[in-house]
């Protein structure tokens, strides 16, 4: 199937064949009639891609903080193979498109194959031949919906969360200002709810539009003379009950003209991407005015359990959220009490695509709506796409499901450049992903579904998905016979634990985890110095806050922190010590959203050792995250965050600094590799793996259980 990618780092768009879209739980796969081009947000997006590294710089004053950050704590080679991963990756574009049901996901009984539909969603409703959209971003039209007008979805939502925002009366006076596609389509729907509306527009053929098209009742250009004055007597002197600023701009103009023209006590909504400081005198305090933002297409933008995971809130308690806002503007499509036919001033076919984006960035001719469309005769193709035509010809063949910023960072470019490794294929939730991956680390395909990466050309399967996946693909593996990397968690489940020990047993295949601080050099020097002898252990660790609505906080999904990360201190403290965990008990400091990330873990190793996880979320960015302390025999060694060494015994400390910090990951793949090509074993035994991980859920118990001990 052909999607239209743009990279980053050099503006280069393009059409290109990528892997068809996977069909997941709770997913549609949708083959596209038409799609919609938005020139506010999309526009943005393009012109901000073909900007020079130093203009994008200036866009993202928050990015380039971001980028410092990792400089200073991981060190040049990572922050680089960091912004290049941005750079270099394809960015699929489009958010609103309409099309035909070809395909229904696990779970799905709304929908079936067939059926018309209209759809929504950053990385979803893509500009491309087929999309894989969920649920709740999916509304399904009627056999006679207008398929060109139904596939402005999104932007028909996002005008409609505003107007509700608004909250006006029949009979009230609203002011739009911005008559771009927003803004005409929020004055559509005041004007069809019976309100009086006044449009407002830097452009004079933008207020021509709408007057022309009497989707206004008066229409002003926004340096026209006296035109505070003109709607002071078109609201019989009391100014608009409210005004709504659709306007993309980073001036403060819109805030503080609307602050001007607003009744005493109105309302201003917030549509578009404006600044909001506005003045406080003379307007906004006298006339104690309301400010409110409209939260793009409604309640359940940015959640994860309604957006990803299709979970809807009842209506009785959320009358309009963002699917029902959608089904409400395909009604108003429908029953024709809205005609946007007006608004489609330029139609592309979808190989036009790259010159339709032309337009909207070079502004060559007036536009409102640019509509793409496809050829939905054609008949999409499940395979894999050839990135690569050198043979895989390697005994140790490698494939990737899940190739995503760790992955890309430090899993692929630290596998060894050997004759016996070839690089099979790469599967990913994102076809534009799995396309980059495949061409920039040399594999041979790109693929559309799990049978293509486990075919016989691979041996070895590295897994680097969310962690809900994780046992489902170390399983599939095992099955298919297939040595195993998984990033850790190996698993959320003790009962996809259970299957995976007797899985490898039948196979006696390598299981290895992406547990790395134990191959950090200066670990190695650690156990050189302490040897396998009992030790007394502290291993704090300032993780920082992580948002409760962030996948990882998700039980399901990401399953905790526990399970994503405090797994590896476990994995550390059990090498460090020599010695299989026996025991532990946990508690978590109580918080409101019980996260369960603020928690001090106690154990005890079979050789006597014991060991302290302090893992805590409530401390100082300032801090270095990761502090560890051994002490044996009268020696002490102490490591912080993975670039300095002291050990103390008799006479003066022994000290060792690193440059840049070193957590072991290109030391762990390259001894994972060779460990295949040598003797096929990974470098961790999977006793220690599976203790590991049998110990991370019962960090979980323990905590249940007020702290007490309990048995791994």
């Amino acid at each position: 199937m052909q999607q239209l990618t743009q990279k980053l780092g050099s503006g280069d768009m393009v059409i290109q064949e990528i892997p068809y879209p996977q069909v997941g739980k709770g997913m549609v796969i949708v083959k596209n009639h038409y799609s919609i081009i938005s020139a506010g947000t999309e526009g943005s997006t393009v012109q901000a891609a073909r900007k020079s590294l130093m203009g994008k710089a200036k866009e993202r004053p928050q990015q380039v903080k971001q980028v410092l950050d990792t400089l200073r704590k991981q060190g040049p080679l990572q922050t680089y193979r960091a912004v290049m991963k941005q750079l270099d990756a394809y960015s699929p574009l489009g958010y609103s498109c309409s099309g035909e049901v070809i395909e229904v996901g696990e779970g799905v009984t709304e929908f079936r194959a067939g059926d018309k539909v209209a759809c929504a969603g950053v990385g979803y409703a893509n500009h491309a031949e087929v999309v894989a959209v969920p649920v709740n971003l999916c509304v399904k039209l009627n056999d006679t919906s207008n398929l060109k007008n139904a596939a402005y979805n999104t932007l028909g939502a996002i005008a409609m969360q505003g107007v509700r925002q608004a909250d006006m009366r029949l009979g009230e006076t609203c002011v739009v200002i911005g008559l771009g596609l927003l803004g005409q389509l929020t004055a559509l729907m005041l004007k069809a709810s019976g309100v009086t509306v006044i449009g407002i527009d830097v452009s004079d053929s933008a207020v021509k539009t709408a007057v022309d098209n009497d989707v206004v009742d008066l229409g002003f250009t926004r340096n026209a003379a006296g035109i505070e004055g003109q709607i002071q007597r078109t609201t019989n002197g009391h100014g608009a009950d409210t005004v709504i600023i659709a306007a993309a701009t980073s001036s403060l103009d819109p805030v503080n003209f609307a602050g001007a023209i607003a009744r005493k006590k109105g309302t201003v909504v917030i549509l578009g991407a404006v600044p909001t400081g506005f003045d406080r005198d003379p307007f906004w305090y006298r006339k104690e005015l309301e400010l409110k933002m409209a939260c793009s297409y409604g309640p359940g933008r940015y959640d994860l359990n309604y957006e990803e995971k299709g979970i809807d809130y009842p209506v009785a308690y959320v009358r309009w959220t963002e699917k029902r806002n959608m089904e409400a503007f395909q009604n108003l499509l429908t029953t024709q009490k809205i005609n946007i036919d007006y608004l489609t001033t330029h139609e592309f076919s979808f190989n036009e695509a790259p010159k339709a984006f032309d337009l909207v960035v070079n502004k060559t001719e007036p536009f409102i709506g640019i509509a793409l469309k496809y050829d939905y005769s054609k008949t999409p193709k499940q395979e894999k796409i050839i990135t690569n035509e050198k043979s895989a010809s390697g005994t140790l063949g490698i494939s990737f499901i899940g190739a995503g910023s760790y992955a890309q960072g430090n899993l692929l470019p630290n596998i060894p450049k050997k004759e016996t490794i070839s690089k099979v294929g790469v599967l990913t939730n994102s076809g534009t992903s799995s396309k980059r991956v495949a061409e920039k680390f040399g594999f041979n395909f790109c693929a559309s579904n799990d049978a293509d990466v486990l075919d016989e050309k691979t041996n070895t399967l590295f897994i680097a998905t969310r962690h809900d996946s994780h046992g489902s693909y170390v399983l599939k593996g095992l099955k298919a016979d297939k040595n195993i990397f998984v990033e850790k968690p190996l698993c959320l489940r003790e009962s996809e634990l259970t299957e995976i020990i007797q899985e490898q047993e039948r196979s006696n295949k390598a299981v290895m985890i992406g547990f790395n601080r134990r191959f950090s050099p200066l670990t190695q020097a650690i156990r050189v110095k302490f040897g396998d002898g009992p030790k007394s252990m502290i291993y704090r660790v300032n993780a920082g806050s992580i948002p409760a609505d962030n996948w990882i906080q998700d039980l399901e999904i990401g399953g905790g922190r526990i399970h994503g990360e405090v797994c590896h201190f476990i994995d550390y403290l059990t090498y460090v010590s020599g010695s299989m965990p026996v025991s532990l008990s946990a508690q978590a400091m109580p918080d409101v959203n019980g996260l369960n990330d603020t928690l001090n873990v106690l154990l005890k190793f079979e050789n006597g050792s014991t060991g302290v996880i302090a893992y805590y979320a409530n401390g100082s960015k300032s801090l270095s995250k990761e502090y560890i302390e051994v002490y044996s025999q009268g020696s002490t060694a102490i490591l912080n965050d993975f670039k300095e060494l002291k050990i103390y015994g008799k006479g003066k400390p022994s000290k060792k600094k690193l440059i840049n910090q070193n957590k072991g990951q290109k030391e762990m793949v390259e001894a994972f590799v060779n460990g295949l090509l040598s003797n096929g074993k990974a470098p961790i035994s999977f006793n220690e793996i599976t203790a590991v991980t049998q110990a991370t859920f019962k960090v979980l118990e323990s905590i249940k259980r007020g702290g007490e001990q309990v048995e791994i």
